[in-house]
């Protein structure tokens, strides 16, 4: 009995796969791809959702560690070579990234079709990121219930200067530069004219290159482009009348679209494809010995090895003095001196050639921007700047004296300029019944007061001091960039930037991948492409151990990274006021800033 049911599974199962000669394998062994007839072919599945961190996060106690940015396109580009591997579906889900990480993931995908090999997109309900990222592929397709949300790009702000008169907190912050917009959502009730300029332009560079694209991949008129976006959002049906998709099927019907006219040609899936497994071996006598040396960060069998290596500095968060950790609503925190001492990591490893940094900051600390800078100044080895989303203020500060600077088409950067202040309380604290007495000596003794905010004399001596920063802050870019002072003065005054204006204006040298920049710095260094590179990823991912105690040199607390991850998961009308309160926390700490207005999401 158990044999004849054994027997009517499998044939229930082989008629189920038969029609769509599609065979699904949870990342299959490679062995298993190793000889293929004409009648049999293996595609890869990559699956692109959530929002990529550019670091690898290590090993975590508490649930599924998210896959970075580098993994992923490694997984890409490890199919675009694999000679088992005929074509790719790339599965793509709700996509919380920025553009220039849009630009990283179709620049990878196009590295598999210029390999020869069929890319196919699949896409549930597509927004312009996802879209976009779908464009890249030979053929895109949507289930029938499917939507495409290609709406156009849109930039919300929102401003708390009425909940803060509300509270009787008075935000006193000053700034140098004119379209340094930092503060404004603080001290104004809508944009200045300045600030919508500079979205202005922003918004129109985006549109351009978002017209553009679907217009080159989609084989499309700009004006039927730009008439879609205007007159979506569409069901898969419409999509694919209009061209922006290819078939309207659902996922049991993908064998048959890869099989085209051969309808006897078996398709294997390989799911997962190229996934990394844990790799701890916790079998057998060494078990618990390779357990605890995860747990500390100390995984079995590393060694150092005297290959040539490029140090790939990861540089993410708001810049602050002191050690890398997380603000106290979730926000990524990048300290100067973990940062340093990462710099410092490369300067002495004789096998480290140069220094690749990967930026994606939007500012912050004046003083921690510019003794990071000092150090990548001083190391003696080629730099070599690589931004992600966000290179900005203070992010353009620690990039400007590399030897050459790539950016993303999307990346925002610049906003050269400085921002200071303060939150003044007294009021708050009278509404609640507290009262508080000074007693001071010094006219400026109470600056960093957040009881008040500043007098006539702070105003004027915090004002000198902030456009002296400007100063050293536009001298130091001119000199890197190779300008004149005053050249470069017009292209600051606080204004943000694309990755493509900036290009144009010298502000960066290529648009261009990290890949892209990693080449560069190998030829820098003097390597051939031939030889053997390693990369030393800085600083190091934080150890569980670290994770569960707290004690974290170099990352997120455990409890931040779930914050955080909670925030990302909120609506961005209700993410962005909690975000917002980050710039609180920020001026408590450090008054004066080089900061992004950096709430900035175009979606």
């Amino acid at each position: 009995m158990r044999l004849f049911a054994h027997s009517v599974c499998l044939i229930v199962a082989t008629l189920l796969l038969a029609p769509s000669g599609l065979l699904a394998e949870n990342n299959a062994p490679s062995q298993t791809a190793k000889t293929q007839s004409t009648d049999s072919v293996t595609w890869a599945e990559i699956v692109i959702s959530g929002s990529y961190p550019e670091a690898e996060q290590g090993i975590s106690l508490f649930g599924a560690t998210p896959d970075s940015l580098h993994q992923t396109l490694t997984r890409i580009e490890r199919a675009a070579k694999d000679a088992k591997i005929s074509g790719v579906v790339i599965r793509i889900n709700s996509a919380g990234i920025g553009w220039g990480k849009v630009n990283e993931f179709r620049h990878a995908i196009n590295k598999i079709k210029k390999a020869g090999k069929h890319t196919i997109a699949m896409v549930d309900a597509a927004s312009t990121k996802s879209y976009v990222i779908a464009t890249a592929c030979d053929e895109i397709i949507m289930p029938e219930s499917g939507t495409l949300m290609v709406l156009g790009l849109r930039s919300e702000v929102s401003f708390y200067k009425g909940l803060l008169d509300l509270l009787n907190v008075k935000a006193d912050i000053l700034r140098v530069g004119e379209y340094k917009s930092a503060a404004e959502p603080y001290t104004r009730t809508e944009m200045s004219p300045q600030f919508r300029e500079e979205m202005e332009a922003i918004l129109d560079d985006y549109f351009e290159q978002l017209v553009a694209t679907i217009a080159d991949t989609r084989k499309l008129d700009k004006e039927k482009v730009t008439a879609a976006i205007d007159n979506g959002p569409y069901t898969a049906k419409a999509a694919k009348e209009l061209g922006l998709i290819d078939h309207v099927a659902y996922e049991d019907e993908l064998g048959p679209i890869i099989r085209g006219k051969n309808k006897t040609l078996q398709v294997k899936l390989l799911r997962s494809y190229g996934k990394k497994k844990s790799g701890v071996d916790l079998t057998g006598p060494f078990g618990m010995i390779n357990l605890l040396n995860m747990i500390m960060g100390s995984p079995s069998g590393t060694r150092r090895t005297s290959t040539p290596k490029i140090a790939v500095i990861y540089a993410t968060g708001m810049i602050m003095p002191g050690k890398s950790t997380s603000s106290i609503f979730g926000a990524s925190v990048m300290g100067s001196d973990t940062i340093i001492k990462a710099i410092k990591t490369a300067k002495d490893d004789d096998s480290v050639k140069a220094i690749l940094l990967r930026v994606d900051s939007p500012g912050g600390s004046a003083l921690a921007s510019d003794l990071m800078w000092r150090a990548l100044e001083k190391c003696g080895k080629p730099v070599i700047v690589s931004m992600g989303d966000t290179a900005a203020s203070g992010g353009y500060y620690i990039s400007m004296g590399a030897d050459r600077i790539f950016a993303e088409p999307g990346t925002l950067t610049g906003s050269i300029g400085v921002v200071g202040g303060k939150m003044g309380i007294r009021g708050l604290f009278k509404k609640v019944g507290i009262t508080t007495s000074v007693v001071q000596r010094g006219k400026n003794a109470g600056i960093e007061s957040i009881v008040d905010g500043f007098s006539d004399n702070e105003r004027k001596a915090m004002t000198k001091l902030l456009y002296d920063i400007y100063d050293q802050f536009t001298q130091k870019a001119a000199a890197g960039r190779k300008m004149k002072h005053e050249d470069l003065e017009k292209l600051a005054r606080g204004r943000v930037y694309t990755g493509s204006m900036a290009l144009k204006i010298g502000l960066v040298d290529e648009l261009g991948t990290m890949e892209d920049a990693f080449v560069h710095a190998v030829k820098v260094a003097g390597l051939k492409p031939e030889d053997k590179v390693e990369r030393l990823v800085l600083p190091k991912p934080v150890s569980p151990f670290e994770q569960l105690f707290g004690m974290n040199p170099s990352g997120a607390s455990m409890q931040s990274r779930m914050l955080s991850e909670t925030i990302k998961d909120l609506p961005p009308e209700l993410a962005a006021p909690l975000k917002s309160l980050s710039l609180f926390e920020v001026l408590i700490r450090e008054p004066r800033l080089t900061v992004l207005p950096y709430q900035l999401n175009v979606r």
